[in-house]
């Protein structure tokens, strides 16, 4: 006899097929996209790139961000958010790393970026094993992935071989969504990326973890829409719980308000509660283009799991560098060139 969740995947399924499919495209989306086979070895991305070349790399990555978030398990979301900046702006290829004037990095939108030192401490020890082998891209990749399994999230398997960009700029990275954008500047920003409304409604539920500064959130408690007046889409209780967690714009507030430390599905339970942090979140329940998505996905964490896993890697792969394009780090604040 058919499980409740596996009735409910089958459902989603179908309504994915069926609502988001374009005519004669047929386009899986449950399935992760992959470069075909048919590509040099060096030109595509491959589970087996580091077998020979730096077999130590995973184990390394895996071992670093455990110590870390063992001593602060807030990295974890920082790391998954840390990814989907880099790999908003040129796609996957480290350039959020890039420490210099006029960087992504150095960026007003870029300030509450956390979890540099995780990717510079797993550099150097990958760099004394494996020196100019694994590019920084590769790491942040991989980093994200544990960082996920580390705060009782689902794991996937990372395929490697990016290359990591030379060009960051800081103007650029206002291209990344910042929690205010309606659903259909959000759906054209996936798009452009090679991702579906899925994905976004996946992708969103990376804050299930984390937290966020206050100061993105004034205008919601304070002044919305320029009324002077809070967001009335909000829990009544739930903005007044914000409103004294938030008397400073520079404090932190968690984006899950019931389960902030665990890795569930309790994100999407929250959002017909009108308790979403974000602007953005609240509107994925209202949008009638993912309101059907948060509504299946809503307390089954075993569905939720499996598509974040397909999700990331589909993230993952977004516009990398491969072959002899961009280069391979010895430190990933700066440029080989630079040294």
């Amino acid at each position: 006899m058919q499980s409740p969740t596996s009735f409910l995947f089958v459902f989603l399924v179908l309504y994915l097929l069926s609502a988001f499919a374009h005519p004669g495209e047929g386009e899986d989306y449950l399935k992760v996209h992959k470069l075909p086979a048919t590509l040099p070895y060096e030109d595509a991305l491959s589970f087996a790139y580091y077998y020979q070349k730096c077999p130590e790399a995973e184990a390394i990555i895996n071992q670093k961000v455990k110590e870390w978030i063992n001593k602060d398990y807030t990295l974890a979301a920082s790391l998954i958010r840390l990814h989907f900046h880099d790999c908003s702006v040129r796609g996957c290829d480290g350039s959020i790393l890039l420490n210099h004037e006029g960087s992504e990095r150095k960026a007003d939108v870029s300030k509450t970026l956390r979890g540099f030192e995780v990717i510079d401490d797993i550099k150097a020890e990958i760099e004394k094993k494996c020196p100019k082998t694994v590019s920084c891209a590769d790491i942040l990749t991989a980093a994200a992935r544990d960082a996920t399994v580390s705060a009782g999230g689902p794991y996937w398997m990372v395929p490697y071989g990016r290359k990591d960009g030379l060009v960051s700029l800081a103007k650029e990275a206002q291209l990344v969504p910042m929690g205010h954008e309606d659903i259909t500047s959000l759906v054209e920003f996936y798009q452009s990326k090679g991702l579906n409304v899925l994905d976004l409604a996946i992708l969103s539920g990376a804050h299930t973890i984390g937290r966020a500064s206050c100061g993105s959130i004034q205008d919601r408690l304070f002044n919305y829409s320029g009324t002077g007046k809070p967001d009335p889409s909000l829990d009544a209780q739930y903005l007044n719980y914000l409103k004294r967690k938030c008397r400073l714009s520079s404090d932190y507030v968690d984006l899950d308000a019931t389960t902030p430390r665990t890795f569930d599905a309790e994100y999407y339970s929250n959002l017909p509660k009108k308790m979403g942090l974000l602007s953005t979140d609240e509107k994925l329940y209202t949008d009638s283009r993912t309101e059907p998505l948060v509504s299946a996905l809503a307390d089954q964490t075993s569905l939720f799991f499996y598509q974040f896993g397909v999700s990331m890697a589909k993230l993952g792969n977004v516009q990398c560098l491969l072959g002899n394009e961009g280069e391979i780090r010895t430190n990933c604040n700066f440029v080989d060139s630079k040294y």
